[in-house]
């Protein structure tokens, strides 16, 4: 019967930490795994690109998911605030595209990776042709 309490106790005590901590460790550890975790782009936000579009948010977000497309970008998680893309199929180095509302004819875009060489490479191609310069894209 003893061991059973302390089964018991062990069980409840798990439960407990994992409430308290919340399940937000254990899905961003679940993503670290398989390797769409957006940690790194987020962590690299202070070092980011960033640039202003004369584009109403949902228009700028639309457009830019159709260039990163075009280029050759892999996007591998997305939400209404941000794209998450490994710069290629083969070149999984990760690069975050943030969008922000400035007002309802401007959104700002910003794009960080832990690579400097990724976060201008899909940096400079999106810009370009975002301002309708097609000879970058």
């Amino acid at each position: 019967m003893r061991g059973v309490k302390r089964i018991l106790f062990i069980g409840l005590l798990s439960y407990w930490v994992v409430g308290l901590f919340g399940c937000a460790a254990i899905k961003e550890g679940g993503r670290c795994l398989i390797g769409v975790s957006t940690k790194d782009i987020e962590a690299s936000r202070k070092d980011a690109l960033s640039r202003s579009f004369n584009y109403g948010f949902n228009a700028c977000y639309d457009k830019t998911q159709k260039i990163l497309k075009d280029i050759g970008a892999y996007i591998y998680a997305k939400n209404k605030g941000m794209i998450a893309v490994f710069v290629s199929s083969k070149d999984t180095t990760p690069v975050g595209l943030f969008f922000k509302e400035l007002d309802a004819s401007n959104t700002e875009i910003q794009v960080s990776s832990p690579s400097s060489y990724a976060k201008e490479l899909i940096g400079d191609k999106v810009f370009s042709a975002l301002e309708g310069d097609t000879d970058e894209k």
